[in-house]
């Protein structure tokens, strides 16, 4: 019999290796690296090993000109949200990844595509829930469909093989780490088993034309669990991200090849599950109030899409030897390069201070653009002093204090002149195109910026 010997692989890249290392080679990661059996197989088990019937068949090798394409068009969820985040709709034959934390609604939002989308014949591969579960559920969501499908099973050759019979318009794999192959020995969820599941569900999209959606779970941090491998395998990685405390959900498509990446659609879970925000700004300034200091609007490019957004700032003398910097929705780092810049450009004194800084709403904003207005809450709170209720913030603050351009100003203006406010504090060296109704103020540095803000 032959005898199994032990392998190590890392968790984020699928990096390989015959003894464990603290650090990844490959992709740097620390303690990453788990270990797992490689089964030796016999010369009879290695010619059936892979084989799938109908996913094994190879075609030799054609000339460009002569592929015909597929010119099919999308095909549409009818949840405005979801097809802004794909590009315009699902495509034919494509492999989408959906990730995001427990409870935060992938299953709910892949459930309601059987509501939205009745004319499409739709199979649901269940691994965590019984089919009278998933009944109670859509019946809470208002799920009615004839062409919907429920198939309670983890086997991924039988999944294939009902996939094939009944050719479905959209395949949904509740979830990838749920799914195992008999062949292999390791238990479902192990790196071998979403490797092997994830390429045989990869044959199938691309072979039969099924488009096909897995959800995957998430790691503590954040990431899709499972190798980074089956990040590039799949066509389109779709991420729910949102706070537990709100009930406020982003879906950002993380790679998309069919589409752009970074788009961002928001939803809002209610009782009877997700619905869309169509004008997410009014939203997260629902409860803006100007006249509080440290307040202050700012506009973010999220994927093709202008939201503002309010930024809070609370700049309180410290109790302690170390005063405290605390960054929510808005990363720590770059608080922490602004507050050295208005210290050493503004001569505003932070060092005795605690600071507090937060985006309302549960937002997370990645974008440069926010600096010029987290520069102005900051010394507002400071000073304590309020920002006119007309005022709007845009600029990349950088080290010399200067304020940087930023890219698609006239589409920002846009959604700030559509919100309501009078005035922005633009770069001085900004190019705006179009003509807007707002009063626009440039400044060169965030001296001159907080001057006029203020």
């Amino acid at each position: 019999m032959p005898k199994d010997r032990m392998q190590f692989v890392c968790d984020e890249c699928g990096h390989t290796s015959t003894k464990w290392l603290g650090n990844c080679p490959n992709c740097g990661s620390w303690h990453t690296f788990k270990e797992f059996k490689v089964e030796r197989k016999t010369k009879s088990e290695k010619e059936h090993k892979g084989k799938v019937e109908g996913l094994n068949d190879s075609q030799p090798p054609q000339k460009l000109d002569d592929i015909k394409s597929n010119s099919e068009e999308r095909f549409l969820s009818h949840i405005q949200e979801l097809d802004r985040v794909l590009g315009g709709g699902f495509v034919p034959g494509s492999f989408i990844l959906l990730g995001g934390d427990p409870g935060i609604g992938k299953s709910t939002l892949t459930l309601q595509l059987g509501k939205a989308v009745s004319d499409l014949k739709i199979l649901y591969c269940a691994g965590e829930e019984s089919a009278g579960q998933i009944k109670q559920r859509a019946r809470r969501l208002g799920v009615e469909s004839n062409n919907f499908y429920i198939y309670t099973e983890t086997d991924i050759n039988k999944v294939l093989k009902e996939a094939r019979k009944l050719d479905p318009d959209l395949l949904i794999v509740d979830s990838i780490q749920t799914v195992y192959r008999t062949e292999l020995t390791s238990m479902a969820g192990s790196i071998q088993q979403v490797k092997e599941c994830a390429a045989l569900l990869q044959q199938l999209a691309k072979k039969q034309n099924i488009t096909t959606l897995v959800i995957g779970h998430v790691t503590k941090e954040g990431n899709i669990a499972g190798p980074r491998v089956l990040e590039h395998m799949v066509d389109t990685v779709l991420q729910f991200e949102g706070d537990s405390n709100y009930n406020y959900r982003m879906l950002r498509s993380l790679k998309n090849r069919f589409g752009p990446a970074q788009e961002v659609g928001v939803f809002e879970m209610k009782q009877s599950g997700l619905v869309e925000v169509l004008n997410p700004s009014q939203l997260f300034l629902s409860d803006y109030d100007s006249s509080v200091s440290g307040n202050a609007v700012i506009c973010s490019i999220e994927g093709s899409r202008p939201l503002l957004a309010e930024v809070q700032a609370l700049v309180t003398p410290s109790n302690y030897g170390t005063p405290q910097r605390t960054a929510n929705g808005f990363d720590h780092r770059r608080l922490s390069l602004l507050l050295a810049v208005l210290e050493k450009r503004g001569g505003y004194q932070f060092s005795g201070q605690d600071v507090y800084l937060n985006i309302a709403g549960g937002l997370k904003v990645n974008d440069p653009a926010a600096d010029l207005g987290v520069v102005c809450a900051l010394v507002s709170s400071l000073l304590d002093d309020s920002i006119s209720k007309d005022f709007a913030f845009l600029g990349e603050v950088g080290l010399g204090g200067e304020i940087r351009a930023v890219n698609n100003v006239d589409q920002r203006l846009g959604e700030i002149q559509k919100l309501g406010f009078e005035k922005a504090i633009v770069p001085q060296a900004s190019t705006i195109d179009r003509k807007h109704d707002l009063q626009l103020i440039k400044a060169a540095n965030i001296m001159a910026a907080i001057k006029k803000a203020l």
